[in-house]
Protein backbone atom coordinates (compact mmCIF):
# COMPACT_ATOMS: atom_id res chain seq x y z
CA UNK A 1 0.00 0.00 0.00
CA UNK A 2 1.13 3.52 -0.82
CA UNK A 3 -0.27 6.56 0.98
CA UNK A 4 0.32 10.14 -0.10
CA UNK A 5 -0.48 12.91 2.34
CA UNK A 6 -0.87 16.61 1.44
CA UNK A 7 1.62 16.58 -1.44
CA UNK A 8 2.70 20.04 -2.65
CA UNK A 9 5.05 20.63 -5.55
CA UNK A 10 5.99 23.90 -7.26
CA UNK A 11 8.18 24.94 -10.19
CA UNK A 12 9.55 28.50 -10.37
CA UNK A 13 6.95 29.72 -7.92
CA UNK A 14 4.01 28.05 -9.68
CA UNK A 15 2.22 25.47 -7.54
CA UNK A 16 1.57 22.35 -9.63
CA UNK A 17 0.38 19.97 -6.89
CA UNK A 18 -1.89 21.50 -4.26
CA UNK A 19 -2.12 19.23 -1.24
CA UNK A 20 -3.06 15.92 -2.85
CA UNK A 21 -3.81 13.01 -0.54
CA UNK A 22 -4.81 9.47 -1.47
CA UNK A 23 -4.31 5.80 -0.64
CA UNK A 24 -3.34 3.24 -3.27
CA UNK A 25 -4.25 -0.27 -2.13
CA UNK A 26 -2.42 -3.42 -3.13
CA UNK A 27 -4.01 -6.09 -5.29
CA UNK A 28 -6.02 -3.59 -7.37
CA UNK A 29 -5.30 -1.26 -10.28
CA UNK A 30 -5.15 2.36 -9.13
CA UNK A 31 -5.55 4.80 -12.03
CA UNK A 32 -4.55 8.46 -12.09
CA UNK A 33 -6.35 10.43 -14.79
CA UNK A 34 -6.60 14.07 -15.79
CA UNK A 35 -6.13 16.52 -18.62
CA UNK A 36 -2.69 17.41 -19.93
CA UNK A 37 -1.14 19.88 -17.51
CA UNK A 38 -3.34 18.77 -14.61
CA UNK A 39 -0.37 17.60 -12.55
CA UNK A 40 -0.81 13.83 -12.78
CA UNK A 41 2.61 13.22 -14.34
CA UNK A 42 4.29 15.36 -11.69
CA UNK A 43 2.39 13.41 -9.03
CA UNK A 44 3.62 10.10 -10.44
CA UNK A 45 7.20 11.41 -10.51
CA UNK A 46 6.90 12.46 -6.87
CA UNK A 47 5.56 9.04 -5.86
CA UNK A 48 8.43 7.17 -7.54
CA UNK A 49 11.05 9.62 -6.26
CA UNK A 50 12.07 11.33 -9.51
CA UNK A 51 10.89 14.56 -7.87
CA UNK A 52 10.66 15.47 -4.19
CA UNK A 53 7.67 17.46 -2.94
CA UNK A 54 8.17 20.60 -0.87
CA UNK A 55 5.51 19.43 1.57
CA UNK A 56 3.78 16.19 2.41
CA UNK A 57 4.55 12.52 2.92
CA UNK A 58 4.76 9.47 0.65
CA UNK A 59 4.42 6.28 2.66
CA UNK A 60 5.35 2.88 1.26
CA UNK A 61 3.76 0.45 3.71
CA UNK A 62 4.39 3.00 6.43
CA UNK A 63 7.90 3.98 5.30
CA UNK A 64 8.17 7.68 4.50
CA UNK A 65 10.02 8.02 1.20
CA UNK A 66 10.38 11.79 1.55
CA UNK A 67 12.34 11.64 4.80
CA UNK A 68 14.56 8.71 3.78
CA UNK A 69 18.27 9.03 3.25
CA UNK A 70 19.70 8.41 -0.23
CA UNK A 71 20.79 4.84 0.61
CA UNK A 72 17.35 3.98 1.98
CA UNK A 73 15.64 5.31 -1.12
CA UNK A 74 17.93 3.24 -3.32
CA UNK A 75 16.97 0.09 -1.44
CA UNK A 76 13.28 0.92 -1.70
CA UNK A 77 13.56 1.45 -5.45
CA UNK A 78 14.54 -2.20 -5.76
CA UNK A 79 10.99 -3.00 -4.69
CA UNK A 80 9.56 -1.00 -7.60
CA UNK A 81 8.82 -2.02 -11.17
CA UNK A 82 8.27 0.57 -13.92
CA UNK A 83 6.59 0.41 -17.32
CA UNK A 84 7.40 3.48 -19.38
CA UNK A 85 5.26 5.23 -22.00
CA UNK A 86 7.62 3.94 -24.65
CA UNK A 87 8.64 0.40 -23.85
CA UNK A 88 12.19 1.76 -23.31
CA UNK A 89 13.84 -1.49 -24.33
CA UNK A 90 17.51 -1.70 -25.25
CA UNK A 91 17.70 -2.17 -29.02
CA UNK A 92 21.08 -3.89 -28.85
CA UNK A 93 19.83 -6.54 -26.41
CA UNK A 94 17.65 -9.53 -27.14
CA UNK A 95 14.23 -9.81 -25.53
CA UNK A 96 15.64 -12.21 -22.94
CA UNK A 97 18.59 -9.91 -22.19
CA UNK A 98 16.23 -6.96 -21.73
CA UNK A 99 14.23 -8.85 -19.12
CA UNK A 100 17.42 -10.03 -17.45
CA UNK A 101 18.79 -6.48 -17.18
CA UNK A 102 17.35 -5.61 -13.72
CA UNK A 103 18.31 -9.07 -12.49
CA UNK A 104 21.88 -8.51 -13.67
CA UNK A 105 21.96 -5.12 -11.97
CA UNK A 106 20.27 -5.79 -8.65
CA UNK A 107 19.90 -9.49 -7.89
CA UNK A 108 22.41 -11.86 -6.40
CA UNK A 109 21.19 -14.77 -8.53
CA UNK A 110 23.53 -16.98 -10.50
CA UNK A 111 23.49 -16.55 -14.27
CA UNK A 112 21.43 -19.74 -14.66
CA UNK A 113 18.87 -18.54 -12.11
CA UNK A 114 18.66 -15.12 -13.79
CA UNK A 115 17.93 -16.79 -17.11
CA UNK A 116 15.27 -19.00 -15.51
CA UNK A 117 13.60 -16.05 -13.81
CA UNK A 118 13.60 -14.00 -17.02
CA UNK A 119 12.17 -16.92 -18.97
CA UNK A 120 9.48 -17.39 -16.32
CA UNK A 121 8.47 -13.73 -16.68
CA UNK A 122 8.44 -13.96 -20.47
CA UNK A 123 6.28 -17.06 -20.27
CA UNK A 124 3.91 -15.16 -17.96
CA UNK A 125 3.33 -12.57 -20.71
CA UNK A 126 3.19 -15.27 -23.42
CA UNK A 127 6.44 -14.28 -25.12
CA UNK A 128 8.81 -17.12 -24.33
CA UNK A 129 9.07 -17.95 -28.05
CA UNK A 130 10.37 -14.43 -28.75
CA UNK A 131 13.24 -14.55 -26.24
CA UNK A 132 15.97 -14.56 -28.89
CA UNK A 133 14.48 -11.77 -30.99
CA UNK A 134 15.46 -8.09 -30.75
CA UNK A 135 13.01 -5.24 -30.01
CA UNK A 136 13.10 -4.06 -33.63
CA UNK A 137 11.89 -7.49 -34.75
CA UNK A 138 8.67 -7.52 -32.70
CA UNK A 139 5.49 -5.42 -32.67
CA UNK A 140 4.79 -2.48 -30.38
CA UNK A 141 2.35 -4.54 -28.35
CA UNK A 142 4.92 -7.28 -27.90
CA UNK A 143 7.47 -4.68 -26.82
CA UNK A 144 5.07 -3.50 -24.10
CA UNK A 145 4.67 -7.09 -22.92
CA UNK A 146 8.45 -7.44 -22.75
CA UNK A 147 8.48 -4.23 -20.68
CA UNK A 148 5.94 -5.79 -18.31
CA UNK A 149 8.06 -8.93 -18.02
CA UNK A 150 11.11 -6.80 -17.20
CA UNK A 151 9.12 -4.77 -14.67
CA UNK A 152 8.12 -7.87 -12.71
CA UNK A 153 11.49 -9.63 -12.98
CA UNK A 154 12.53 -8.60 -9.46
CA UNK A 155 9.10 -9.51 -8.10
CA UNK A 156 8.32 -5.92 -7.07
CA UNK A 157 5.85 -4.88 -4.39
CA UNK A 158 4.99 -1.72 -6.33
CA UNK A 159 4.32 -1.38 -10.06
CA UNK A 160 4.13 1.98 -11.86
CA UNK A 161 2.80 2.30 -15.39
CA UNK A 162 3.13 5.56 -17.34
CA UNK A 163 0.66 5.58 -20.24
CA UNK A 164 1.18 1.84 -20.93
CA UNK A 165 -1.22 1.89 -23.91
CA UNK A 166 0.34 4.86 -25.66
CA UNK A 167 0.69 4.20 -29.39
CA UNK A 168 -1.20 0.91 -29.31
CA UNK A 169 -4.37 -0.02 -31.20
CA UNK A 170 -7.53 -0.61 -29.10
CA UNK A 171 -7.36 -4.41 -29.28
CA UNK A 172 -3.73 -4.54 -28.16
CA UNK A 173 -4.48 -1.99 -25.44
CA UNK A 174 -7.08 -4.34 -23.98
CA UNK A 175 -4.50 -7.14 -23.92
CA UNK A 176 -2.03 -4.92 -22.04
CA UNK A 177 -4.74 -3.77 -19.59
CA UNK A 178 -5.83 -7.33 -18.86
CA UNK A 179 -2.23 -8.42 -18.39
CA UNK A 180 -1.42 -5.62 -15.94
CA UNK A 181 -4.65 -6.25 -14.03
CA UNK A 182 -4.14 -9.99 -13.76
CA UNK A 183 -0.49 -9.65 -12.69
CA UNK A 184 -1.51 -7.08 -10.07
CA UNK A 185 -4.01 -9.50 -8.57
CA UNK A 186 -1.75 -12.52 -8.92
CA UNK A 187 1.21 -10.94 -7.11
CA UNK A 188 -0.88 -8.65 -4.86
CA UNK A 189 1.14 -5.62 -5.96
CA UNK A 190 0.36 -1.96 -5.44
CA UNK A 191 -0.13 -0.86 -9.04
CA UNK A 192 -0.51 2.79 -10.08
CA UNK A 193 -1.32 3.62 -13.71
CA UNK A 194 -1.09 7.07 -15.25
CA UNK A 195 -3.41 7.05 -18.26
CA UNK A 196 -5.48 9.01 -20.79
CA UNK A 197 -7.13 5.84 -22.09
CA UNK A 198 -10.85 5.84 -21.27
CA UNK A 199 -11.05 2.15 -22.18
CA UNK A 200 -8.60 1.50 -19.35
CA UNK A 201 -10.71 3.60 -16.98
CA UNK A 202 -13.87 1.65 -17.81
CA UNK A 203 -12.10 -1.71 -18.04
CA UNK A 204 -9.67 -1.95 -15.13
CA UNK A 205 -10.40 1.15 -13.03
CA UNK A 206 -10.61 -0.54 -9.64
CA UNK A 207 -9.83 2.86 -8.14
CA UNK A 208 -9.63 6.13 -10.06
CA UNK A 209 -8.16 9.43 -8.92
CA UNK A 210 -9.10 12.39 -11.13
CA UNK A 211 -6.61 15.25 -10.91
CA UNK A 212 -7.73 18.73 -11.95
CA UNK A 213 -5.47 21.79 -11.86
CA UNK A 214 -3.20 20.29 -9.24
CA UNK A 215 -5.73 18.97 -6.77
CA UNK A 216 -7.70 15.74 -6.39
CA UNK A 217 -11.07 16.60 -7.88
CA UNK A 218 -12.73 13.18 -7.57
CA UNK A 219 -12.01 9.61 -6.50
CA UNK A 220 -13.97 6.40 -6.95
CA UNK A 221 -14.30 3.18 -8.96
CA UNK A 222 -15.16 2.62 -12.61
CA UNK A 223 -18.73 1.90 -11.50
CA UNK A 224 -18.90 5.15 -9.54
CA UNK A 225 -18.01 7.03 -12.71
CA UNK A 226 -21.45 6.39 -14.19
CA UNK A 227 -23.32 7.86 -11.24
CA UNK A 228 -20.94 10.74 -10.53
CA UNK A 229 -22.42 14.24 -10.50
CA UNK A 230 -18.98 15.87 -10.72
CA UNK A 231 -19.26 18.08 -13.78
CA UNK A 232 -15.51 18.30 -14.40
CA UNK A 233 -15.12 14.53 -14.27
CA UNK A 234 -18.09 14.03 -16.59
CA UNK A 235 -16.78 16.58 -19.07
CA UNK A 236 -13.40 14.84 -19.10
CA UNK A 237 -14.54 11.22 -19.37
CA UNK A 238 -17.73 11.63 -21.39
CA UNK A 239 -16.34 14.17 -23.82
CA UNK A 240 -17.82 12.38 -26.84
CA UNK A 241 -21.53 11.93 -27.56
CA UNK A 242 -21.01 8.17 -27.82
CA UNK A 243 -19.59 7.92 -24.32
CA UNK A 244 -22.39 10.09 -22.95
CA UNK A 245 -24.89 7.67 -24.47
CA UNK A 246 -23.03 4.78 -22.81
CA UNK A 247 -23.35 6.59 -19.48
CA UNK A 248 -27.07 7.16 -20.00
CA UNK A 249 -27.56 3.44 -20.68
CA UNK A 250 -25.51 2.42 -17.63
CA UNK A 251 -27.34 4.86 -15.35
CA UNK A 252 -30.63 3.51 -16.66
CA UNK A 253 -29.52 -0.04 -15.86
CA UNK A 254 -28.50 0.97 -12.35
CA UNK A 255 -31.76 2.82 -11.68
CA UNK A 256 -33.81 0.02 -13.25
Amino acid sequence: MIQIESIHKSFEGKEVLKGISSTFENGITNLIIGQSGSGKTVLMKCIVGLLLPEEGHILYDGRDFVSMKKKERKLLRREMGMIFQSAALFDSMSVLENVMFPLDMFSGYTYRDRVRRAQFCLDRVNLIDAQDKYPGEISGGMQKRVAIARAIALNPKYLFCDEPNSGLDPKTSLVIDDLIHSITEEYNMTTIINTHDMNSVMGIGDKISFIFEGHKEWEGTKNDVFTSTNERLNNFIFASDLLRKVKDVEVGNIEG
